[in-house]
């Protein structure tokens, strides 16, 4: 009953065409552990890592499929012939686009994929005035969005700093935003979308957590949709029931399911492409929403520091002397129950939501492997005078990392046998405009960028509050609504720069 992936493969071996299997298993949508099973049991031709079957046998395997049921899986296919020029420019940006990441199960999906993802919002949904939410975005189907809809509004919320600066250089006016999905939503992405579409990863606490993020993103909880790409192998059955029932777990309504939508470059153990699910949520989503983020997993992933087979239930080792030295106020992030009894508690997630109702002077956190890009906004969040920070290991980027809160902290690190451990200590309030802007903008990571930012213009430079907010629509159209702890690495760079042009003497 399931043999005609297989029966579409036979067609295109006998055709007289080399196949490549990566080319068969993606035009069929079929795993690779099944084309290789099928290429074992035939008479194939090879030449190097191409194949086909002989001529002379060919017409034994060849069977005709009649007409295809092309809207099932392809509603949009009539209306992708218009946007050919679209398409061009979706594969060049894919091809320039930065490298995916295993550990964050990167595969890039096609540019026919993106585009057409692009084109099925607009058939299904009214778009006029609408806001989009890419909760993940190394597809880059945000920046099709714009260019087929540019009336619609489309943020991206991205844990990867490179992604996020590409989307920006583009200069579609897609708004970008910092966040690891395991730690919150970007405060300024809450409840603000009509749609939101993800491409996560495609383990069942990965698809939880970022469904229930982008349900988190949704202003209009009676109308607003959720689309979600999601595959599994055709030898999997069980692995995409354990999904759904996530997905039942949320209470969301499965609207539609297109099979095969989604296709890839790559991810051949699922057949190189993935399902679309259109999901509306019910009454009893927001519910269920709050219950799966407080219990959350952080190892969400299928490789890396963060995969699911790599979670440790002990957790990572804890340079206890470096900590109880350190004689912290704050504990922040998973210690160990006897570490420092009488000293408070937080959580990270908590930490980034908040201000800590009190300002310690010295805080102590923990950060698990996998979540090492959230350091500079843990740092900024504390507002402590010392704060000394345990890595499982060093990360490659903590040069990056470092100077991203440069203009608050003096950063050093060190090894020791259980981890890296991290120093920053708060400078002392830096001379001229410009760096006294950017301090009190950093100093105050938890407020809106631009409130901060125009307060310091008016008392600093002797604006008024329009001329002010002016400046900083010109300067940063960026900085409207989000905090400082979303701001991207490249924005947080760039902000003296930023800052510099609102300056009367810069004007």
């Amino acid at each position: 009953m399931d043999s005609l992936r297989l029966r579409r493969a036979l067609t295109l071996l006998s055709g007289g065409d080399w196949w490549t299997l990566a080319d068969l298993v993606r035009q069929t949508a079929t795993s690779r552990r099944s084309i290789e099973s099928l290429l074992r049991e035939l008479p194939v031709e090879r030449s190097g890592d191409r194949f086909r079957l002989p001529p002379d046998l060919a017409s034994r395997y060849n069977g005709a499929f009649g007409s295809d049921i092309s809207d099932l899986s392809d509603p949009v296919a009539g209306l992708a012939g218009a946007h050919a020029e679209t398409l061009d420019r979706l594969a060049e940006l894919i091809a320039k686009a930065p490298r995916g990441r295993h550990a964050l199960d990167h595969v890039a999906a096609t540019a026919d994929t993106v585009l057409r993802r692009a084109l099925l919002l607009g058939a299904r949904f009214w778009l006029p005035g609408a806001r989009l939410l890419c909760v993940g975005d190394h597809d880059l189907t945000s920046l099709a969005v714009r260019m087929v809809h540019p009336d619609v509004e489309v943020t991206v919320v991205d844990i990867d700093e490179r992604i996020l600066g590409y989307i920006d250089a583009q200069g579609l006016g897609v708004r970008t935003r910092w966040a690891d999905l395991r730690l919150g939503l970007a405060p300024s992405a809450r409840g603000q979308a009509d749609l939101a579409i993800t491409d996560p990863p495609y383990t069942p606490d990965g698809i939880g957590l970022f469904v229930a993020r982008a349900a988190e993103g949704l202003r209009d909880r009676d109308h607003g949709r959720i689309l979600l790409a999601y595959g599994a192998s055709e030898r999997t059955p069980m692995l995409a029931l354990k999904v759904q029932n996530t997905l039942s777990d949320l209470n969301l309504l499965n609207e539609a399911i297109f099979p095969d939508f989604n296709r890839y470059d790559g991810a051949e153990a699922i057949g190189s492409a993935a399902d679309l699910y259109i999901l509306r949520p019910t009454t009893k989503t927001w519910p269920a929403v709050a219950a799966r983020v407080d219990r959350l997993a952080t190892a969400i992933y299928t490789q890396g520091p963060q995969s699911v087979e790599a979670a440790s239930p002990e957790g990572a080792p804890v340079a206890e002397d470096a900590v109880t030295e350190f004689a912290p106020a704050l504990l922040a992030g998973d210690w160990p129950r006897g570490l420092l009894p009488k000293v408070p508690r937080t959580r990270l997630s908590t930490l980034l939501a908040k201000p800590y109702a009190a300002a310690p002077e010295r805080v102590a956190v923990a950060v698990p492997a996998g979540l090492e890009a959230a350091l500079p906004r843990l740092l900024l969040a504390t507002r402590a005078g010392h704060v000394r920070v345990l890595l499982a290991d060093r990360p490659d980027d903590l040069p990056a990392l470092a100077e991203a809160v440069r203009p608050v902290y003096d950063v050093t690190s060190r090894a020791t046998g259980a981890g890296i451990v991290i120093d920053a200590v708060r400078l002392p309030p830096p001379d001229g405009a410009v760096a006294r802007i950017v301090r009190r903008i950093l100093d105050s990571a938890h407020g809106k960028v631009a409130n901060t930012w125009r307060e310091a213009l008016t008392e600093t430079a002797g604006l008024t509050k329009k001329e002010a907010r002016a400046a900083i629509e010109e300067a940063a159209p960026w900085a409207g609504d989000l905090s400082a702890l979303e701001l991207p690495l490249h924005r947080l760079g760039g902000l003296a720069a930023a800052v510099s042009r609102t300056l009367p003497e810069a004007r």
